[in-house]
């Protein structure tokens, strides 16, 4: 009896293990169980595939023109991809996306995507199930029917579109596809290239500032890059060139900031405002990912602030925040949502060795922009009563834990804009004073809250 119950117990595993083999196959190459069965079971990327992607063109001297399409299928990316120099012309990008519990088996997935004239498929392997179709201005999708492409780290999640000839891509799983888009508006428009994600969301590692072993803590601060899209203009460049030809702006600004970080070697950067230059960087991204991809690529810690140029006539100082929050080895944040302003935070850097004491407190403020009443105060704006508040309630709750550091503790901050004080010929001076201060007329105390709770040293940009 115990050996016959033996029997039928092994029977029956194999039986189920053997069927659940044949349903794993068969699911995994097309998809046989239900698409709220496949909610619960873990995937590569959980949230959104690409299935198709298009460019839609319109014109204003047309009344049945339109760069609209069904808002229920389709997702625009909000970049005109004229960036608005053209009269008459406008273009888009979309992209339609699903959730992957979602898909259906009419539904393909995008896996690849190129630019050019002619079409990709003759490179494609014999095996190669996946088909390339066109769209307009040169671009060319590979889609998939087969379920398991959904399952693909190399199915794309994600698109967006970057600009000029010098774009490069910083974030963490994009890359650009290399031949910008066809579309032709005008010898002066610049490249546009298209740049995907592919597979999961992975949030970048946030690295933890910490002191060397050699007891010195490098920062550099890094202000008014003034980027732009494209290579940019030189304004008032000695010697007017580069490398023996046209002066480039960018490019010639961020090999002096290269040279500058393989020489002095920082343990920290702080972006200190303008590193956008608004009126001639309509899309931000674009400008911002040229000086993180410096950082990026030498693994150093940075975090930024704003000046009076970066969201000028292009992207929010939010939206800027959110994105440069994503960077690998960016430690910026927006701040508070109660206090004026975007970007008032700090930043804790750790003693040396295994210590958990910090060594460094670095504070970071929103000096604004321009002055909210020009009649009476006449440039720029200042420090705001929530910030002096913010900060304040911030550096007495800081504190007790900073006492515990044996070696004394150090708060120091930066800003963009310079305070009224700045402008005090009567103040001692370390150099030469070539050209005027552009601080604020109006005084709003914030110095005298520096001083009160501690902070040594205050770096501006401007």
């Amino acid at each position: 009896m115990t050996r016959r119950i033996v029997r039928t117990l092994t029977q029956l595993s194999v039986a189920v293990t053997f069927t659940f083999l044949i349903v794993f196959f068969l699911d995994r190459n097309y998809r046989v169980l239900p698409n709220k069965i496949h909610g619960y079971m873990p995937t590569h990327h959980p949230g959104l595939v690409v299935t198709d992607i298009t460019i839609v063109s319109c014109s204003s001297v047309n009344v049945f023109s339109s760069c609209d399409l069904d808002p229920a299928v389709w997702h625009r990316i909000d970049k005109e991809l004229y960036l608005g120099k053209t009269w008459t012309t406008r273009a888009y990008m979309y992209v339609s996306r699903k959730h992957e519990e979602d898909l259906t088996a009419d539904d393909s997935v995008v896996m690849d995507v190129s630019v050019g004239r002619l079409d990709p498929s003759v490179k494609n392997k014999p095996d190669d199930i996946a088909k390339w179709e066109s769209r307009p201005n040169g671009l060319w999708i590979k889609r998939s029917k087969s379920r398991k492409s959904s399952d693909s780290p190399e199915v794309i999640t994600d698109v967006d579109v970057l600009f000029g000839d010098d774009a490069v891509e910083a974030r963490v799983g994009w890359h650009l596809t290399g031949t910008p888009l066809l579309l032709t508006a005008g010898t002066s428009m610049l490249s546009i290239h298209m740049t995907v994600h592919r597979g999961s969301v992975k949030e970048p590692k946030k690295p933890k500032p910490r002191v060397p072993d050699n007891g010195r803590f490098k920062i550099m601060q890094i202000s008014d890059l003034h980027l732009s899209n494209g290579v940019g203009e030189c304004r008032e460049a000695v010697p007017n060139s580069y490398h023996d030809g046209k002066c480039e702006a960018d490019p010639r600004t961020l090999s002096f900031v290269e040279k500058m970080l393989d020489e002095e070697k920082p343990d920290f950067v702080i972006l200190g405002g303008d590193q956008v230059n608004g009126d001639t960087a309509p899309d931000a991204p674009t400008a911002i990912f040229k000086y993180a991809t410096l950082l990026a690529e030498r693994k150093i810690p940075h975090a930024g602030i704003f000046g009076n140029h970066d969201d000028e006539a292009t992207m929010s100082r939010a939206r800027q925040m959110a994105l440069m929050e994503t960077l690998p080895y960016s430690l910026s944040q927006a701040g508070p949502a109660d206090v004026d302003g975007v970007g008032n935070y700090y930043i804790e850097v750790l003693a040396r060795g295994g210590s958990d004491h910090s060594a460094l407190t670095i504070y970071l403020f929103d000096t604004h922009a321009y002055s909210p009443n020009e009649r009476k105060y006449p440039g720029y704006d200042w420090i705001k009563p929530s910030q002096i508040q913010w900060f304040k309630k911030t550096a007495a709750s800081l504190k007790r834990s900073h006492a515990e550091y044996s070696h004394g503790h150090m708060d120091i901050a930066f800003i963009h804009i310079p305070m009224t004080e700045y402008a005090n010929p009567e103040l001692p001076r370390v150099g030469e004073w070539r050209e005027g201060v552009t601080a604020p007329v109006f005084n709003s105390g914030f110095r005298d809250a520096l001083v009160e709770e501690g902070v040594v040293m205050v770096s501006a940009g401007q």
